[in-house]
């Protein structure tokens, strides 16, 4: 029982956290001294508390779909004008006189059955838009006309406006009125007073019964639990599965159960609902517990091959370099720490956020010479690793070939060039045509049409030779 009680204190302690309250003001570079508006709705909150020390400007709260079962430690957040605390466990409307710049409250889909409660609202003097849907006291006979008559600065109620003449009849009618709304309250308090006895009974009931089945389930209680316990360990997995039955038929009857609407059974619903989610994170995290660990080396010595973050990968032997290189296509985001390499002289071993990536290499490298690096643009993962056995024969026979064919090649270019000293010093032993010839040749073909013009002016030298120049003629153009 004493596990299980501190079960349910750890649920009872959900509050307002200031980490929680720094998340939710990134709009304010998480600067909560200075925020004016936070929304904590959705955050399974059971407690109201340390908002108003932490978030003095705040002027919009929203805290919708928690489980806030009373309305505190807001009196002291004197700029706020709108709250909104719908869908929680909020019973009387209290706390709210501080809040002098109120001017909208939603308190949509609560447990209001206290309607007097609201009195309270009336030194909220700027309050000009109130939201009671969905709360019990809205079936309360008469309850429009007792809002509207008890709180006059009132513009509109559950988005519906109101009237001047709506406002004079709510006066008039009002002494009646409230004493109906009395009788009402008191037939409802009695109703929830059974409702929270009734609760308490059934949540008592449940402790028991999970008691019950953890110690046969451990086998504390009799000597029948102790022989199913030992069959249990000997049927292993028929075992297991006759306890998801139980399971299943457990969770199967505390859904289908009809229960009336509360606050109490909303409480309920969500821890039970957290239960099982923990019991089943539990199971997950044993199950990686008793994961048997990947076999990297078998026990005869034999280094295998493992891939186990699924990564491409590409093994390339660098023989100018004499080196092999890997590249591993690690995540780009990855941050670098999370990454562990292990050059070994047969093999190398890459942990990539605790997950192996292991490799046999071709041929034996020098640990201590190798380096690794990551790429800025991909975030590959490089490593060079250069071989133990240098190829230094390999690397005189290139070199010598490399002379060799220096040697025949500078042969080749003397005797040519002795060839083409022969032609100069005894043209006529080859046919060669006549370089300059060929030259003259060019150039002609190299004019083009513009070669008619200097035929066309040796023929006049020639034709014209005994001309004689007249002055008084103009030169032709």
């Amino acid at each position: 029982m004493e596990g299980s009680t501190a079960f349910i204190w750890i649920f009872l302690n959900v509050t307002v956290t200031e980490d929680l309250v720094r998340r939710r003001a990134e709009h304010n570079n998480c600067e909560i001294f200075s925020l004016e508006e936070i929304s904590l709705h959705q955050q399974e909150i059971e407690k109201l508390e340390y908002l108003d020390k932490w978030c003095r400007d705040l002027k919009i709260l929203y805290l919708q779909n928690n489980l806030i079962p009373k309305i505190e430690n807001v009196g002291k957040l004197k700029k706020l004008e709108y709250l909104n605390v719908a869908l929680n466990n909020i019973e009387r409307i209290e706390n709210l006189e501080g809040c002098e710049e109120l001017k909208k409250l939603d308190l949509t889909a609560n447990f209001i059955g206290e309607l007097s409660s609201i009195e309270a609202l009336k030194y909220n003097i700027h309050l000009k838009e109130l939201f009671l849907v969905g709360n019990p006291c809205t079936e309360f006979e008469g309850y429009r006309q007792f809002v509207v008559a008890t709180l006059h600065q009132l513009k509109c109620l559950d988005s519906k406006e109101i009237e001047r003449s709506e406002r004079i009849q709510a006066l008039q009618n009002y002494p009646e009125v409230k004493q109906k709304i009395r009788e009402q309250e008191q037939a409802y308090l009695l109703k929830r007073a059974r409702e929270k006895e009734e609760a308490q009974r059934r949540m008592q009931e449940r402790k028991d019964k999970k008691q019950k089945q953890m110690e046969s389930k451990l086998g504390f209680d009799s000597p029948d639990s102790l022989q199913n316990k030992e069959n249990h360990q000997a049927g292993g997995d028929r075992e297991q599965e006759t306890w998801r039955t139980v399971e299943d038929d457990e969770d199967r009857r505390f859904w289908e159960e009809p229960t009336p609407y509360t606050p109490e059974s909303r409480l309920e619903t969500h821890r039970y609902i957290e239960e099982k989610r923990r019991a089943k994170d539990n199971i997950r995290e044993s199950k990686k517990r008793e994961k048997p660990l990947q076999t990297l080396v078998t026990a005869e010595g034999k280094v295998l091959n493992v891939n186990v973050p699924k990564l491409h990968f590409s093994l390339k032997d660098d023989e100018e370099n004499n080196q092999i290189i890997l590249d591993l296509a690690v995540y780009r985001h990855l941050d670098t720490s999370l990454l562990d390499v292990d050059v070994q002289p047969t093999y190398i071993r890459v942990l990539v956020k605790g997950k192996p990536f292991q490799l046999v290499l071709p041929e034996e490298v020098k640990p201590d010479s190798s380096s690794a690096k990551r790429s800025q643009t991909t975030g590959h993962l490089v490593v060079s690793m250069p071989k133990a056995k240098e190829i230094i024969l390999a690397k005189q026979n290139v070199s010598t070939s490399i002379k060799d064919s220096d040697c025949n090649t500078l042969q080749k270019n003397a005797r040519r060039s002795i060839q083409v000293e022969k032609l100069e010093v005894d043209p006529s032993k080859y046919s060669f045509p006549d370089v300059t010839k060929i030259i003259q040749e060019k150039k002609q073909i190299g004019q083009g049409p513009i070669r008619l013009q200097p035929e066309k002016i040796t023929e006049t030298k020639k034709s014209y030779v005994d001309f004689e120049n007249n002055e008084d003629v103009p030169p032709l153009i």
